[in-house]
C-alpha cells in the first residue's frame, strides 16, 4: 500500500495523540510527544489540525509531523518503522517539496528521532545539522522529595496567574488566560497539570506544565519558566522537582524535557532537580 500524507480536521486530532501516546516508551530517543500538541493546542483546535500532518500506510498512521512554526517540522516516527525505507522516501519527498503543503521554501528545519532513517536521507539530500539540544530525564521510580515552596496546581480560577508567570518569563511571550483556556480544552489536558509555585510573599515565581503520556510511560515538562524578577533563587529548581512530583502522581515513569544546549543555566537547572543529561540531538535544516 501506497505511503498517504494527510491532514486531519479537528475531529481526526485524537487519533494522532493517541499513536503519539502509544510511541512513547523508556529508551525511545527523544521526539515529539503528545504534550507538544497539548502545549500548541492554546492556539485553538482549528490551528492545531492545521498544523498536524500524518503519514499512513493502510489506514494506519506511521508517522506525525506538528507544523512548530513556519518553518519547523517536528517529526516522530512510529518505533517499528524508524528504518522503513519506503516510508523514509515519502517522508523526504514530502518536506522536500514546497508543493505537498509540508514545508515552504527557503531555510527550513526537521526535528526527527535519532537514528530513523529519514536523518540519513536528508543528509544525503544537502540538509545540514543544526544547533545541539539536550534532553535530560529523571526517573520516577522512588518518590520525589517536597520541592520546598509552595506549589499549587492552576485551574481555570488560577488561570491568569498561570499565564502572567509565562508572560514574566519568556520574552515576548503573548500567553493569556484565553489561551490557558484553550490549551485546558485540548484532549492532551487531561492527563496535564499547570503548576505555580510561590515564594514567601505570596508572589507567584515561577510556573511549569506537565503532560503525562498515560501509566507507565515518559512524561513532558513544556514550559517551565521562573519569572524574570524572582531568578537565582532556586525557584527553577523548586518548580522542576514539583513537575516530577506531579508526573510521578500522574503513573509517569520517568519527567522529560528538552532544552538548548547552549542554555547552560537550563540545563544546570534540570541537573540541580535530578535529572540526568542524555545524548545531545540536532534538528536537520535546509539553507535558504
Amino acid at each position: 500500500m501506497a505511503i498517504v500524507l494527510g491532514e486531519p480536521e479537528v475531529d481526526g486530532l485524537g487519533e494522532a495523540v493517541g499513536v503519539l501516546r502509544e510511541w512513547q516508551y523508556e529508551g525511545a530517543p527523544m521526539q515529539l510527544h503528545p504534550g507538544d500538541l497539548g502545549w500548541f493546542w492554546r492556539s485553538g483546535a482549528e490551528a492545531t489540525a492545521a498544523a498536524v500532518r500524518t503519514w499512513s500506510r493502510d489506514g494506519r498512521i506511521l508517522a506525525v509531523g506538528l507544523l512548530d512554526g513556519p518553518g519547523l517540522l517536528r517529526l516522530t516516527i512510529a518505533p517499528a518503522a524508524h528504518r522503513d525505507a519506503e516510508l523514509a522516501r515519502q517522508l523526504v519527498a514530502d518536506v522536500t517539496d514546497p508543493e505537498r503543503g509540508v514545508l515552504p521554501e527557503g531555510k527550513v528545519n526537521v526535528e526527527a528521532p535519532t537514528g530513523a532513517l529519514v536523518q540519513d536521507l536528508l543528509s544525503e539530500h544537502g540538509w545540514n545539522t543544526d544547533e545541539p539540544w539536550t534532553p535530560l530525564r529523571r526517573d520516577l521510580t522512588e518518590p520525589v522529595k517536597d520541592p520546598g515552596v509552595r506549589i499549587e496546581v492552576a485551574g481555570p480560577e488560577q488561570a491568569h496567574v498561570r499565564a502572567a508567570v509565562q508572560r514574566a518569563s519568556f520574552d515576548g511571550s503573548t500567553f493569556t488566560d484565553g489561551l490557558w483556556h484553550a490549551m485546558a480544552a485540548g484532549p492532551p489536558y487531561a492527563d496535564a497539570r499547570c503548576l505555580i509555585a510561590y515564594d514567601d510573599q505570596g508572589d507567584a515565581v515561577a510556573a511549569v506544565t506537565v503532560w503525562s503520556a498515560g501509566p507507565g510511560r515518559p512524561g513532558l515538562l513544556e514550559p517551565m519558566g521562573v519569572h524574570r524578577e524572582h531568578r537565582r533563587h532556586g525557584y527553577g529548581r523548586a518548580i522542576t522537582v514539583a513537575a516530577a512530583a506531579a508526573l510521578r502522581e500522574l503513573g509517569s515513569s520517568s519527567a522529560l524535557v528538552c532544552t538548548p544546549s547552549s542554555n547552560a543555566g537550563a540545563v544546570a537547572t534540570y541537573e540541580a532537580a535530578g535529572f540526568r543529561q542524555r545524548p545531545e540531538v540536532r534538528d536537520l535544516y535546509r539553507p535558504a
